[in-house]
């Protein structure tokens, strides 16, 4: 099939995937990523605890009211759970759109000032024949951006706009609803005003390499960080100016044909994230866009530390997955109460943060 025979399809799994109320399940964390979560709870990475985990999140009962899709690692979009169904299978019947993360990770990018550019177009298209033969119907690319002296360097985003773009065509050609992910990192000490200027360079530059490329815009989804201040400025903002900022951010560099807005949480606590997301849509906006979720640690980390890898915490850990699930989809329409759903919080931030 041909992008043109794919594009109802195309179109139609994105609008599913910003269904009002609905936000995204990103559970595509590397093995070595999540074995390090494994870890902190006194568990041994291997594959069978990795499996047991993801199983956990994927048999919450209700997690369908509040998520529309799940991104997987490559290993669990061809696992099993415990009782031998596929996960694919699991998500499928619950309705939840399997997906799929497609890139390869970061790497240095000679000639810059510690930058990096993501890997994996070389195979892609192999690779996403086979993640839509499996059952994925959408894929993410995540490209990481740094705020310092001289950064982003023009180099650095322009081969990340360009490999994104390139990233998502050849999604689009299999199949494959593209995620485009253009991370403007929390590291640093800038203001939020810092991180909006560059976001709008950001967005601009990511936009005009996709026309050029023939993206099908209505048959993405732009997953960008909040306009928040670097983890490190002493200038706290408050949740009403990062919604403001956010939303104008894309209003300056978002084009309208775009049905939806993923937010990553990058480090943001499990209520933050909540809070500025319900902030963000309770303001009046130009543009047309669903503006939700699509959280990793901000939906895992509390459930994570309640199972503590142990049996008995099992319906525990799915209530508290389910209760951040049901914060996010509340925040997604602008009706989240702060404090009204049970969360760990603790900073969520890790330096340098790679998957």
């Amino acid at each position: 099939m041909s992008l043109s025979q794919y594009e109802p399809e195309l179109r139609a799994t994105a609008a599913a995937m910003v269904a009002d109320g609905k936000g995204l399940l990103a559970c595509d964390e590397s093995t070595g990523t999540c074995g390090k979560r494994l870890e902190s709870i006194g568990l041994e990475n291997n594959e069978e605890n990795r499996m047991t985990w993801r199983n956990l999140l994927f048999t919450t009962e209700g997690l369908e009211l509040y998520v529309s899709g799940a991104i997987l690692f490559e290993e669990t979009l061809f696992q099993s759970g415990p009782d031998g169904v596929a996960f694919v299978d699991k998500l499928n019947a619950k309705g939840i759109i399997p997906g799929i993360k497609v890139d390869t990770g970061l790497k240095p990018l000679v000639g810059t000032n510690g930058e990096n550019w993501c890997t994996g177009l070389d195979t892609l298209f192999e690779r996403c024949t086979k993640y839509y033969e499996r059952g994925a119907r959408f894929a993410k690319w995540r490209t990481a951006l740094k705020i310092d002296e001289g950064c982003p360097s023009n180099l650095a985003l322009d081969v990340a706009a360009t490999d994104l773009a390139r990233y998502a065509r050849i999604c689009q050609e299999c199949g494959l609803v593209p995620i485009i992910e253009p991370e403007v990192l929390i590291d640093g000490d800038h203001d939020v005003r810092t991180t909006a200027k560059v976001q709008e360079r950001v967005l601009s530059t990511v936009y005009n390499k996709c026309e050029e490329n023939g993206v099908v815009l209505e048959g993405t989804i732009l997953k960008p960080a909040m306009t928040v201040p670097g983890v490190d400025c002493k200038d706290k903002s408050d949740p009403t100016e990062i919604a403001r900022l956010t939303v104008r951010t894309l209003e300056r560099g978002l084009p309208a044909a775009v049905p939806g807005v993923t937010f990553l949480s990058g480090g943001i606590s499990e209520e933050d994230s909540s809070i500025y997301l319900n902030e963000i849509n309770k303001l009046d906006r130009i543009g047309p866009w669903k503006l939700t979720f699509s959280f990793s640690r901000a939906l895992q980390s509390s459930c994570l530390k309640t199972w503590n890898g142990q049996a008995d915490n099992y319906e525990q850990a799915q209530a508290q997955l389910k209760a951040r699930a049901q914060a996010n989809s509340e925040a997604s329409k602008g009706e989240y109460t702060p404090g009204s759903q049970p969360s760990i919080e603790e900073s969520l931030f890790v330096k340098n943060y790679v998957y």
